[in-house]
């Protein structure tokens, strides 16, 4: 299942290269999430959880941003199943939702 949701993006991160043969190739992206309650106590305020995108030429698209960030985008996420009856959000799709205003 798709979905869109409006995020707050803080960086973005390109990693390539390659590892004992094997190349590898992504951007992630650190977007604002609330903190949430647990066992352990109460929490207020925001944190930052990593989305990656598997090709790090995603980067380049933000690379002009650098100087803006945060940011707001609009994020398309797929929910899908993960282990042990677990759910995970993987990012398919990110794009800023404002351009940055140019210095006067």
């Amino acid at each position: 299942m798709q979905f869109k949701s409006e995020v707050i993006v803080h960086g973005v991160k390109e990693s390539k290269g390659s590892i004992d043969g094997r190349d590898f190739s992504s951007t992630t992206f650190h977007c604002e999430v609330d903190l949430s309650e647990n066992s352990a106590g109460r929490s207020i305020g925001r944190a930052t959880r990593p989305f990656k995108i598997q090709n790090a030429s995603e980067f380049e698209k933000w690379a002009h941003l650098g100087a803006s960030l945060p940011i707001k985008a609009v994020a398309t996420f797929e929910m899908a199943a993960a282990a042990q009856d677990g759910t995970k959000m993987v990012l398919l799709d990110i794009r800023p939702l404002e351009q940055p205003k140019k210095a006067a």
